[in-house]
C-alpha cells in the first residue's frame, strides 16, 4: 500500500496509507450510524484509525481512493450522501445484511423486517441491483429456530427482495471461536446457559440441511426469473458442487465487472499498482499475467482482496449479540457518548 506525507486537522506533518479500495467497515456500521462523520472525512481528505491491539494511530489518506465497499445492515442515512461519491468519481457498492431475528431480539435496535426491505429495493433502485449484495448473515440455531425455521425466514425475506439483487451470501455462526460472543448470548438471550451455548453452531448434518434447502429455494426463484447466485463468506465448506461458491465480499472481479469503464481502476485490479499514464495520457496495456491480491491481513479462508478498513471495534450501536466486533453493549455505549461528526476518527 503506497504511502503519502499529509497535513492533519492540527497542522502536523504525518505519514498516511494511501488505499486505493476503502472498507466501511467490516468492525462497525459506517452507514448507519457514521454516514456524517464519513463524508466529513472524505472533504478533509483523510481519516485516523486506531489498532485494536496496541491502540496505535494510523492515518488514513483518500488520495488514491477509487472504490468504497459500504457493509451494513440499514443503509438508509447514507442514502441522501451518495452522489458527493458520485461527484468525486469514487465508485461504491454494498454488502447489507437482511436477517429476521426479530422474534428472537438477536438484532435489538435494527429497523423492521419491512423497513430493511423498502430500503433495500430504494437503495438497488438507486445505484443498480449489482451493486447491492444480499447477506443473511449469520445463520444461527436456537431450540426454537432449527434449520427448517431459518429456510422459512430466508424464504420469506427472498421473495421480497426478488429481482432486487443478484447474489445471497451466508455464513454459519461462529461461537467457539470467541469468548464475548458467548458471553453475550448468555447476558443478552434467554436462549442459551453458559453450558450449552455452543449449541448455537450448527452440525454438520443441520449445515447440510441448510445448503439443501438453498439449492431448493434458488431453484424455485430461478424458475420464476430471478437467477440468484449463492456464496458462503469465510466458510471452508466446499459447495460447488451445489453451485455455491466462497465468496470474495472484496470482490476484485465484482469490480472489473461493475467498473469496467475505469481503465485505471481495472489496471489495479490486474497488477496491484496504479498505472502511469504516458505521455498522451493513455493507460498502459494491462499485463495477461493477474497477480494475487488476497489480503493477507484476514483469515486464511477469507477470500477478499486487499483493503483497508476504517472502521473500530466496538462502535456499533446495533447491538447484534453474535457480533464478534463488540465486547458488550456498555462499552458501546460508553465509546457512543465519546463520538463526534467532526473528530478524525470514529471515537473522538
Amino acid at each position: 500500500m503506497d504511502k503519502d506525507i499529509i497535513i492533519t486537522d492540527q497542522g502536523i506533518r504525518v505519514e498516511a496509507v494511501t488505499p486505493v479500495i476503502i472498507s466501511a467497515s467490516r468492525s462497525t456500521d459506517i452507514p448507519a450510524f457514521y454516514a456524517k462523520w464519513f463524508f466529513n472525512r472524505l472533504a478533509k481528505g483523510y481519516c485516523v484509525w486506531y489498532n485494536p491491539f496496541n491502540q496505535h494511530p494510523m492515518y488514513i489518506s483518500f488520495k488514491n481512493c477509487k472504490v468504497v465497499v459500504f457493509w451494513t445492515k440499514n443503509p438508509e442515512p447514507i442514502i441522501p450522501y451518495l452522489p458527493e461519491l458520485d461527484k468525486r468519481g469514487i465508485h461504491y457498492y454494498f454488502q447489507v445484511t437482511l436477517n429476521d431475528y426479530v422474534k428472537e431480539g438477536f438484532e435489538p435496535n435494527v429497523p423492521s423486517v419491512e423497513e430493511r426491505v423498502k430500503t433495500f429495493k430504494q437503495l438497488s433502485n438507486l445505484i443498480g441491483k449489482e451493486k447491492v449484495i444480499w447477506r443473511f448473515d449469520p445463520l444461527i440455531i436456537t431450540p426454537n429456530i432449527g434449520p427448517r425455521e431459518l429456510l422459512t425466514r430466508i424464504w420469506h425475506v427472498g421473495n421480497k427482495l426478488k429481482g432486487y439483487t443478484d447474489k445471497l451470501v451466508f455464513s454459519f455462526v461462529d461461537v467457539k471461536a470467541y469468548r464475548k460472543v458467548q458471553n453475550n448470548l448468555v447476558k443478552e438471550t434467554a436462549y442459551f446457559t453458559k453450558e450449552d451455548v455452543e449449541k448455537a453452531e450448527m452440525s454438520d448434518a443441520q449445515r447440510m440441511e441448510i445448503v439443501e434447502g438453498l439449492v431448493k429455494l434458488r431453484d424455485i426463484w430461478k424458475r420464476e426469473g430471478w437467477n440468484l447466485q449463492m456464496a458462503t463468506c469465510a466458510e471452508d465448506m466446499e459447495l460447488s458442487q451445489y453451485g455455491i461458491e466462497h465468496n470474495c465480499c472484496i470482490d476484485g472481479e465484482l469490480m472489473k465487472r461493475i467498473f469496467a469503464d475505469d481503465k485505471e481502476l481495472v489496471c489495479y485490479l490486474h497488477t496491484g499498482k496504479m498505472p502511469e499514464p504516458d505521455m498522451f495520457g493513455e493507460i498502459p496495456p494491462i499485463p495477461e499475467k493477474q497477480k494475487n491480491l488476497k489480503d493477507k491481513g484476514q483469515r486464511k479462508i477469507c477470500g477478499c482482496m486487499v483493503s483497508k478498513d476504517i472502521g473500530m471495534y466496538n462502535t456499533c450501536r446495533h447491538l447484534c449479540v453474535y457480533c464478534y466486533a463488540n465486547t458488550s453493549k456498555e462499552v458501546v455505549l460508553k465509546n457512543r457518548d465519546k463520538h463526534n461528526d467532526e473528530s478524525e476518527s470514529i471515537i473522538g
